[in-house]
């Protein structure tokens, strides 16, 4: 059985079932409550040069444009997901540059070759959604690479420690990685990969907090500011229903 690869996960991403789901969350839901009060709070200049990574659909990218910023640069390397945000922008008149390139692979990417950018967002789990560790802190170091020294990232991450339910799942889990019993298409403990009615496939990381505290250590950004979703804003039912608890964190280019 073949092991998750980045291959497994944009075919996962450009599935119809998956490009579905995504846009109509980007025509219907926008940006939930939570990320609106952190971008608010960590991302005041509407003037400012900001890239956001993994935009899929283009969800969060042309609600950004709905409030007013306006130098926006936005990436996906799901070209299904790329040809929907393209769609939404044209209908909504947002002057979005929009391109096709991999996280951990950016610095080859022409479009942002001689940018630098003021701030970066990696929304919905994105960054987790990047196979093996290495390949993560590799997208990280690379998103670091184009911005200027203080430039704020905003992104988000499943916390296997969230809760005591989660805690007791990950025992159980720990124990199978320890008898070789694990999903054997699997690469790291904390990986997931599970399929949903009207969602589709969907390979996930979940780290727990002193993973992701280390991973920015390594990798060029300053640790700033982390919370849970349910710390910072109640959701609507329609947000809840589209994504689990999460958590928000905060970083600043060394």
């Amino acid at each position: 059985m073949k092991k998750i690869s980045a291959q497994t996960v944009r075919a996962d991403f450009n599935d119809l079932t998956a490009v579905v789901h995504y846009t109509r969350a980007a025509h219907k839901l926008g940006l939930w409550a939570s990320e609106r009060i952190l971008i608010d709070r960590f991302f005041p200049d509407k003037d400012a040069r900001l890239l956001e990574a993994g935009c899929g659909a283009g969800r969060v990218c042309t609600a950004l444009w709905g409030l007013g910023y306006r130098r926006l640069h936005a990436f996906d390397f799901a070209e299904e997901l790329l040809a929907q945000a393209q769609s939404i922008l044209l209908e909504r008149e947002a002057q979005i540059t929009l391109f096709h390139a991999d996280a951990t692979r950016l610095s080859a990417c022409h479009v942002v070759k001689d940018l630098r950018f003021d701030g970066v967002l990696f929304m919905f789990n994105g960054l987790m959604q990047i196979p093996l560790r290495r390949n993560r802190r590799r997208a990280l170091r690379q998103l670091a690479a184009v911005c200027h020294p203080g430039a704020t990232f905003l992104f988000t991450t499943h916390d296997r420690n969230s809760s005591a339910a989660e805690q007791a799942l990950w025992r159980l889990e720990a124990r199978r990685w320890a008898r070789g019993k694990q999903d054997p298409v699997l690469r790291e403990f904390g990986d997931r990969y599970f399929e949903e009615e009207g969602t589709g496939r969907t390979f996930m990381h979940l780290p727990d907090r002193d993973e992701i505290l280390a991973d920015l250590r390594t990798t060029g950004w300053e640790h700033v500011h982390d919370v849970m979703r349910r710390e910072v804003a109640a959701e609507s039912r329609a947000v809840r229903d589209f994504s689990d608890d999460c958590r928000f964190w905060v970083a600043r280019k060394a």
